[in-house]
């Protein structure tokens, strides 16, 4: 029995069609990976075998991204012509664009290794892996379009530049959180850096099995830059998908590439490149689109917001008290909470046909669970937090909007001599917001950014979605 396509619109009918064409094989089974970014897993018959595909969609154009899925192809191509172990590629779908790829055997975050020993292991070979990518001629990436830094400030900035542009052209209300935090990377950027390397960029993705790396994965942000910026994007991926002690596998990247790298760097790169996050989901988060998973978006700025800036006091020796919190059995009920409980049922009937339908269904579940705990709690953070803003302003704002643009007025003015007091109360602020999204962070509950040096923190195992290969 062949595939039967008559449920999938036009965009998927063109995809699929490019997949046969280009592999001159006829897809036999196909399902959506349960995820905000299309992407389809298949398999295709030739020659009466059975090849297991994976389809890699572009990021959705709200994100306002400067990712581009045909560098990663390129990128792909360029690895495994270097011998290292990327997924194959097989073509790149003009429209809708996809890159068509091996779906390579293994499974993704240390977390679900077997025990420490393979997690060592693995985490080990792909410091090692790290180290060979760094050490990669630089020429043959630029000929592949890759823009090589002019001087030690480019260097340091990556394609920061790029995101912030993004960002400033979408955005639709006052960030202080984000101006503070690239106002502080400019006026901290490393100046005596000078070796250009190929990166992956968003480092830390990967498949293993056995104790071995299958697949390097995710390389849409490769760029030419400083080693040290993959080091610090460890720290970000590190949140959802727990690699373990991360000084450790810099010192053993130090050992594979002879090269021994400045913590302090490390730590910039982490901040400069947890901030991207926030970046590309700013104008999400401020008007979503109908078809976002507006609780993913907003758990993703929310912590990348605040994980950076507790990078900046760790450096800067700024102590940030927690905020006084509600009790969980605090506040009395709105008159609207019995809605809110209403809506929070009716999720639990609705179809859930397959992983992506099911992924929709629970997308709308988490809504409807931080809204209604928004109606609960979100009053009494509201006045702590313009309480607290007050403090630092001179004066309580009347409201969110006249706070957030009193302390970008504020961000604008501020030479350094502001630093700890906004660090301590943007930190703060990010916290209660995150307290009301709490039950629906999955992952990135509580999450937090190592300090090299410090103890790892236990590895976090809860469930997260399937990776893309």
């Amino acid at each position: 029995m062949g595939f039967d396509r008559t449920g999938f619109g036009e965009t998927w009918q063109r995809a699929f069609d490019y997949v046969e064409s280009r592999l001159s094989g006829r897809i036999v089974a196909a399902q959506r990976q349960a995820r905000w970014r299309p992407a389809w897993f298949l398999d295709v018959e030739r020659g009466g075998e059975i090849l297991p595909i994976y389809f890699r969609g572009a990021r959705p154009e709200a994100e306002h991204g400067v990712a581009q899925l045909r560098r990663e192809c390129t990128c792909l191509e360029l690895l495994e012509r270097h011998d290292l172990p990327v997924p194959h590629v097989y073509g790149f779908c003009p429209r809708p664009e996809g890159i068509v790829m091996d779906r390579v055997p293994g499974r993704f975050n240390l977390a679900t290794a077997e025990d420490e020993a393979e997690r060592v292991a693995v985490r080990n070979h792909y410091m090692e892996l790290l180290a060979r990518v760094h050490a990669l001629p630089t020429a043959d990436f630029e000929a592949a379009g890759m823009k090589r830094p002019a001087d030690a400030l480019a260097l340091a900035r990556g394609d920061l530049d790029a995101w912030v542009a993004a960002y400033r052209s979408a955005r639709t209300r006052p960030e202080p959180a984000i101006e503070f935090t690239l106002d502080w990377l400019t006026r901290n950027a490393p100046r005596d850096r000078r070796r250009v390397a190929p990166l992956l960029g968003d480092a830390g993705q990967f498949l293993f099995d056995r104790g071995r790396v299958t697949a390097i994965l995710d390389v849409e942000l490769a760029t030419l830059g400083d080693p040290a910026a993959d080091l610090g994007a460890l720290l970000s991926r590190d949140l959802s998908e727990p690699l373990g002690d991360l000084e450790h596998a810099v010192r053993h990247y130090e050992q594979a590439s002879g090269e021994p790298v400045e913590r302090a760097v490390i730590h910039y790169h982490a901040v400069r490149f947890g901030v991207i996050t926030p970046l590309a989901t700013a104008a999400m988060v401020a008007s979503p689109p109908p078809v976002a998973d507006y609780v993913q978006y907003l758990a993703w700025y929310l912590v990348y917001a605040r994980c950076p800036l507790e990078i900046v006091a760790e450096l800067e020796g700024v102590e940030i008290p927690p905020p006084e919190l509600p009790a969980e059995d605090g506040d009395d009920p709105s008159p609207y909470a019995v809605a809110h409980a209403a809506l929070g049922t009716r999720f639990d009937g609705l179809e859930r046909s397959d992983a992506f339908q099911a992924y929709r269904v629970d997308a709308l579940a988490r809504l409807a669970s931080y809204l209604r705990r928004c109606d609960r709690f979100g009053r009494t953070l509201e006045a702590a937090d313009l309480a607290e803003a007050g403090e630092l302003l001179g004066r309580r704002p009347a409201d969110w909007r006249e706070r957030d643009q009193a302390l970008e007025a504020l961000v604008a003015a501020n030479r350094g001599d502001r630093d700890a007091g906004l660090i301590r109360y943007l930190v703060r602020r990010l916290r209660r917001e995150e307290f009301l999204l709490a039950p629906v962070m999955g992952e990135l509950a509580g999450a937090r950014m190592q300090i090299l040096g410090e103890p790892a923190q236990p590895a976090r195992s809860e469930a997260r979605s399937p990776k893309d290969c």
